[in-house]
């Protein structure tokens, strides 16, 4: 089997043995959880747009490991076509799940590892890159969901990982074994973890020569021996848990979600083992990543964002303010914005170039250029649209104070808008712009588009790095007539 189903997708989850905690209990059904099942149905769209013809040049390609047709999300990039086909496909299941679909971690973590991998055994004479050639052909056989843990809680952050007071802020190998290590710490942030088969874990930071325990890559299955998963809160998330909930929820069918999880001596057999020690290449692999991942915001926070712009235009629509020319500038600026970041996640894959292992990176530089718009212009779009939606989005009744025979009729009458739109219609619309700002959807569209891939700063760090001044200078100096030699 290539290609999973969507319902094939399902029943792989109920087959796990995954340890999941929310407030302070297991969930021993975590597939029908009310919580979780929005989150799975986003990934589960990943699946079923695989299966469609329409989608099948952007939601599949051609495997280089196998020469199989394999779902996107398990490919390894072959060209700067894959890679534009990447942003086109994520900004596609933004479009069509208004939330996080929670495979894009998993892909971007292959594709770093695997030239990564390449590089330390051309340097050491290692075995990386086999062990993770066979591990990722398993992945595509099957299609399974890969979790990518790469933030660790950091402790004190002014501290090493070394020098932490507990050792144990950072993952790190705590026992090495001749059929493996076993490894101890945790992963923050784990985005869409419950809904994952495998999870690929990476350092989170450059390290030096004393963090040798902390410079492993690895692979185990979501449902490992040791591994705790405990499930994170979201604003508004336990409207989910109420009866008939629909309304309210603004998404109902789909949404996102993060956990802490847990590493308690966790064992990892030898060939699952992609970096052991080798310190000099940690920063390769994470800015390898983060490149990646940087990119990967160009796609599924514009198709998001196409959700948010389509719904602020239906609230001034039902609102009768459609053609204020006032409301009019706002939704272009929104689109401008969301369009500046959907070029430069573009333009990143199209300036890609193949890595010494064959796969195609993207365009460092304007990746962080791409990540660092996302961690505005989110904010500034989500800004517009509650300006165009109004004060009511925060402050109507409950769907059970609209269906209630005495109550229903005054909201009916009272908080109509534009006619002839039902009262309905106003509500769900103002109820998804909440979601989508402040609610559940909020954690992947705002705080996401702030912290996701690296805070702000990475990114400026990088562009600094990478923007080449003295390059730029001596280009001025040309123009102006000044020879140095002179």
């Amino acid at each position: 089997m290539t290609l999973m189903t969507r319902q094939q997708y399902i029943e792989s989850l109920r087959k796990l043995n995954l340890n999941v905690y929310m407030f302070g209990e297991r969930v021993e059904n975590p597939v029908d959880h009310p919580m979780i099942k929005p989150s799975m149905n986003s990934v589960a769209m990943t699946y079923e747009m695989a299966q469609q013809p329409e989608y099948e040049d952007l939601m599949t390609a051609v495997s280089n490991l196998t020469g199989n047709k394999v779902n996107r999300f398990t490919h390894l990039h072959q060209s700067t076509e894959d890679l534009v086909k990447k942003v086109k496909m994520q900004r596609m299941l933004g479009q069509k799940t208004a939330s996080c679909f929670q495979r894009c971690v998993g892909l971007d973590a292959a594709n770093a590892i695997y030239s990564t991998a390449f590089e330390v055994d051309q340097a050491y004479g290692t075995n990386y890159f086999e062990n993770f050639k066979k591990y990722w052909t398993m992945i595509q056989e099957n299609d399974y969901t890969v979790d990518g843990a790469m933030t660790d809680p950091k402790g004190n952050r002014s501290l090493g990982p070394s020098e932490q007071n507990d050792p144990d802020m950072y993952l790190r190998v705590v026992e090495r074994r001749k059929d493996g290590v076993v490894v101890r710490g945790a992963k923050v942030h784990q985005t869409g973890i419950v809904n994952s088969h495998e999870v690929v874990v990476m350092p989170t930071i450059s390290l030096k020569d004393k963090d040798k325990d902390y410079a492993i890559a690895f692979s185990v299955p979501s449902d490992t021996e040791g591994i705790i998963i405990i499930y994170g809160r979201q604003s508004c998330d336990t409207r989910k848990l109420e009866e008939d909930a629909d309304i309210d929820l603004g998404n109902k069918n789909f949404g996102g979600h993060e956990a802490l999880m847990i590493f308690e001596d966790v064992f990892v057999p030898n060939e699952r083992i992609f970096l052991n020690g080798e310190t000099d290449f940690a920063g390769m692999l994470v800015e390898r990543f983060a490149g990646y991942h940087r990119q990967s915001y160009g796609g599924c926070k514009v198709g998001v964002g196409d959700v948010l712009i389509g719904a602020a235009a239906l609230a001034a629509e039902y609102n009768g303010a459609q053609k204020a020319s006032h409301i009019k500038d706002k939704l272009i600026e929104m689109t401008h914005l969301n369009e500046t970041i959907y070029s430069c996640g573009i333009a990143c894959s199209a300036e890609g170039c193949p890595t010494a292992a064959g796969n195609y990176l993207i365009d460092m530089l304007l990746a962080n250029v791409c990540k660092q718009n996302v961690t505005r212009f989110p904010y500034e779009i989500s800004r517009l649209s509650e300006d165009i939606a109004g004060g009511l989005m925060v402050t109507m009744p409950s769907e059970k104070d609209l269906r209630d025979p005495v109550l229903g009729k005054y909201i009916e009458k009272y908080l109509q808008g534009a006619a002839p739109v039902p009262t309905e219609n106003r509500m769900r619309i103002l109820r998804l712009i909440e979601n989508m700002t402040l609610g559940t959807a909020a954690v992947g569209y705002r705080t996401e588009s702030m912290h996701g891939a690296g805070s702000p700063q990475a990114q400026r760090i990088m562009i600094s790095r990478q923007s080449d001044l003295e390059q730029k200078k001596q280009l001025a100096k040309n123009i102006a007539g000044i020879d140095d030699n002179k």
